[in-house]
């Protein structure tokens, strides 16, 4: 079984050349995208059953000895994290493959946008199943090339400028973590994690913590914890609508993933989870507050993004088996929510010709298809019960309580008002542009004046059709979302075995020395 690891990396890279191979024959480059996504899909199941009633499964590529070669490592987690990404990039893929059919190469041109899909993928699955820190970089850099040229597919000035702050701010990220990288091997002779995990405690306390605070520096920056999440809201709303989509229901859980494994394999004890709950009481209300100053929806969803990163560092931050538990199950819930809702307003965008709240109006009327698959990730996202956004929240909240420091109260609170301001954002998006009626005129709806000087607040764009493959992608995932709820039982227990085995790193080193024996 250990040895179909690895093509949860090769297949997407086959992929990816396939396509590049089909040139402009955009049917069989679709069809080959789909075709690598659903298996990577089935075969993360697969792996997810195997280690659940298991053993973790782990391979030395090439069968190079430890500490040079490449270990690659699926766990509960890791297997889980690909099957939902796997999930969230086949219905963005045919979300995009709609747009295209409808409007040609103007956003996605086909010849390059499939071949950097399927990178961007293999970034992503080769990050949640490396075993050693060198190979998380070297899936950190498939994710800035491959994102890179998705974020600025249409070559608009405004796409290239945010392109290059985004990428600006990855290379620095990358510059910290690659010389994090090179003081642990310096001081370890070693990037294994297992290894790392292994022989921490060798080093003095005062150089653990240097190495701790560049790790934890270099994976916020991809994750947008605050204070360095400044570049995410004015990135990530410019790019296409599936790409906005894919971005920001994933490449920040990547940060979020590599913080968790930083913080319960590589470093067990822990002398930083007050300044990280601290971090994300701070991101928790920094994002919501500037949600609500905004008129458009992609930067409303993008700040409330950088919001909901937050209640992940909180849950991280309170470090037991239930809070952990309780973040990966928030983290597949927001992947999963926060996908919804860009797709949903890549369709008002359609529609309307807009998603600036203070422009469109009636929409519930007009589309009440479109107002229910707003409607519902909203109030998902907002965390009303029995939605999965209160069920993560309320599993957060009582691992926090069980703590009952100070940090930990003064956090739910955090987490309460930050709830509530969530749902207020996305309910006043709901009244201003499905609710309003259209002799109603945005001033007499915004009484302090804010929205109508907001940015992008005249956003304006034509308006399209709304091809049947965009809708049903759409729905496929409003359909996802609810099956958290639905099946909000058995998902919850395999996420809090999850946390159970991630704060027994002693698994993960006996694991890879079996490995290295065999």
């Amino acid at each position: 079984m250990s040895l179909l690891v690895p093509l949860f990396v090769i297949l997407p890279l086959f992929g990816a050349a396939l396509t590049l191979l089909l040139g402009r024959r955009s049917r069989a480059q679709v069809a080959v995208s789909v075709i690598t996504l659903s298996a990577t899909f089935v075969l993360a199941l697969v792996m997810l059953v195997a280690v659940d009633l298991g053993t973790p499964l782990a391979v030395s590529v090439g069968g190079w000895p430890l500490p040079f070669g490449i270990v690659l490592y699926v766990d509960r987690l890791a297997a889980l994290l690909v099957a939902v990404s796997s999930i969230v990039l086949l219905a963005v893929l045919l979300f995009s493959v709609g747009q295209g059919a409808a409007d040609g190469d103007e956003d996605t041109p086909v010849s390059i946008f499939h071949p950097s899909y399927l990178i961007l993928a293999a970034g992503i699955f080769d990050t949640f199943i490396a075993g050693d820190l060198f190979n998380l970089y070297v899936g950190f850099e498939m994710l800035l090339v491959a994102s890179y040229v998705l974020i600025t597919l249409g070559s608009t000035e405004s796409r290239i400028r945010t392109g290059t702050v985004y990428i600006v701010v990855s290379l620095v990220s990358s510059i910290i973590f690659l010389s994090a990288i090179a003081m642990i091997y310096s001081a370890l002779g070693t990037v294994n994690m297992a290894q790392i995990a292994e022989r921490m405690q060798e080093i003095p306390p005062d150089v653990q913590m240097v190495l701790h605070i560049m790790l934890l520096l270099g994976f916020a920056i991809k994750a947008a914890v605050f204070p360095l999440s400044f570049w995410l809201p004015d990135s990530y709303p410019t790019a296409p609508a599936p790409v906005t989509a894919v971005f920001a229901g994933l490449l920040t859980k990547v940060g979020v993933y590599a913080i968790i494994r930083t913080e319960t394999q590589l470093f067990g004890v822990s002398d930083l989870n007050l300044p990280l709950a601290i971090a994300a009481v701070a991101t928790m209300i920094v994002g919501i507050l500037g949600a609500i100053a905004q008129a458009e929806l992609k930067r409303i969803l993008s700040f409330t993004l950088v919001s909901h990163v937050g209640y992940m560092i909180f849950g991280i931050a309170i470090a037991t088996e239930a809070a952990v538990g309780a973040t990966v199950y928030y983290i597949i819930h927001h992947i999963v929510v926060q996908t919804t809702l860009f797709l949903a307003v890549g369709l008002i965008e359609r529609y309307a010709g807009s998603t600036s709240i203070v422009r469109i109006k009636g929409l519930l009327t007009a589309s009440p298809l479109i107002a229910g698959l707003y409607f519902i990730p909203a109030l998902n996202l907002g965390g009303l019960p029995p939605f999965s956004g209160f069920i993560g929240k309320v599993a957060l909240f009582d691992a926090a309580a069980d703590v009952g420091t100070p940090i930990m109260w003064v956090s739910i609170g955090a987490g309460v008002v930050t709830s509530l301001l969530t749902l207020y954002a996305l309910m006043r998006a709901w009244n201003l542009a499905f609710w309003r009626v259209k002799e109603e005129t945005a001033e007499t709806v915004d009484r302090f004046g804010h929205l109508t000087d907001a940015p992008a607040a005249d956003h304006q764009t034509r308006r399209r059709e709304i091809p049947r493959v965009m809708s049903g992608a759409t729905i496929g995932m409003v359909v996802a979302s609810l099956a958290l709820t639905v099946f909000a039982g058995p998902i919850y227990d395999v996420c809090q075995r999850v946390g159970d085995a991630l704060l027994e790193p002693i698994s993960l080193v006996q694991l890879v020395d079996v490995e290295q024996d065999s």
